[in-house]
């Protein structure tokens, strides 16, 4: 689906068509009392109640065709008259506003905009990413790649174009208002993605979209870890420190390259490696130092050590010998390999062997 809307034209447009609008039902309003306290004051003077209102009608719409009965005394013409001045005063306001009504109805139409919300109302079940920069850019590819629904809430018009172009359905607006929520879907929605790099922005767009949809997962972008918090108290599911993620990924690439280098050599390892982390565990590549603590022990005996934070699936040799699936009887030796399934992330894996930071040779984490 492709989308979009400016801010400007956004509220300009809902200016200009609300006061239409309020001008016809006020309108409406109008002579509605005018024709009932007309067709009042015909019947007081002795009409019957079906001449009475067919005198009015004829009278507010010009029609002409004459007098339905003799207006033959003073309060008759004096009623009469007002009901001349005041319905057809009325009548005209009545087409005027109809006539801007039926306007810009057609002219948001031809622009796309009510096709634009009704695109957006059929919507169930979608992503609502807050903010198209780099985060929301990414999570956007992601999103289309995977086929899931979404709507992304941008301010910047510049922004909203690029993503307007390619094809994605953008509405341009203020994230942090209700009434932008509202627009993008936020009462069917899924999951809500506020990733704005301003940290009172996300707090505030957090609050906002947790009192619409109490059932809505929240994904909040933090830069400043004391804004952790902040962000679950207001309603978060989940929390993202992007800054507190790099260092950590950086930290892991320092302490164990060798982890990365045989994951990314073996595809089957990739997957696997994906749907370990789904489980909320991780693959960890080491190597058994000479002279190390686990270097001699046995697979079963590491593994107790551990305490059900690890078990080894794989032992690569020296010699270029692989065991898969070791026995709990199979010894370590110094320079295996040992392909770890660790619970936490791979910096938890060092705490387990008692790895230190500086160990690392030649491309491989040696195991102390």
């Amino acid at each position: 689906m492709r989308i979009e809307q400016s801010s400007a034209f956004s509220q300009g447009a809902g200016r200009v068509l609300g006061s239409p609008l309020r001008l016809l039902t006020g309108t409406l309003i109008y002579v509605a009392v005018v024709f009932a306290v007309s067709t009042l004051g015909y019947v007081a003077s002795g009409w019957p109640v079906d001449d009475a209102a067919y005198m009015v009608l004829l009278t507010i719409f010009s029609v002409g065709y004459g007098e339905v009965r003799p207006i033959d005394t003073h309060f008759l013409r004096l009623w009469t008259t007002a009901t001349i001045v005041l319905g057809c005063t009325g009548m005209i306001v009545l087409t005027s506003a109809l006539v801007q009504v039926f306007t810009l109805f057609q002219f948001r139409q031809l622009l796309g905009v009510g096709k634009m919300q009704t695109e957006i109302d059929r919507l169930k079940d979608h992503a609502v990413i807050c903010g198209m920069g780099r985060i929301g850019l990414q999570l956007a590819k992601a999103l289309t790649e995977a086929r899931h629904p979404f709507v992304i809430i941008e301010r910047n018009p510049d922004l909203a174009e690029e993503a307007r172009a390619n094809g994605w359905l953008v509405l341009v607006g203020e994230a942090t208002q209700e009434e932008t929520l509202r627009a993008a879907g936020i009462l069917h929605a899924r999951v809500l993605a506020s990733v704005l790099p301003d940290d009172a922005a996300n707090v505030f767009i957090t609050l906002s979209a947790r009192s619409l949809n109490p059932a809505v997962q929240i994904i909040a972008r933090g830069e400043a870890p004391t804004t952790e918090r902040k962000l679950f108290h207001a309603g978060a599911d989940k929390v993202v420190l992007p800054t507190h993620i790099g260092a950590e990924r950086i930290t892991e690439l320092i302490l164990y390259p060798a982890t990365d280098t045989r994951i990314q050599e073996a595809e089957h390892m990739a997957d696997a490696r994906r749907f370990l982390h789904d489980l909320g565990l991780d693959v960890e590549v080491v190597t058994a130092a000479p002279k190390g603590a686990l270097t001699g022990a046995t697979v079963g005996e590491a593994e107790r050590r551990g305490a059900g934070a690890f078990f080894i699936v794989q032992i690569d040799r020296v010699n270029g010998q692989s065991i898969q699936h070791p026995g709990e009887d199979v010894n370590i030796e110094a320079g295996d390999t040992l392909v770890l399934v660790v619970r936490g992330t791979r910096l938890s894996a060092g705490a387990i062997f008692g790895i230190p930071a500086k160990p690392v040779k030649q491309g491989r984490t040696y195991v102390g």
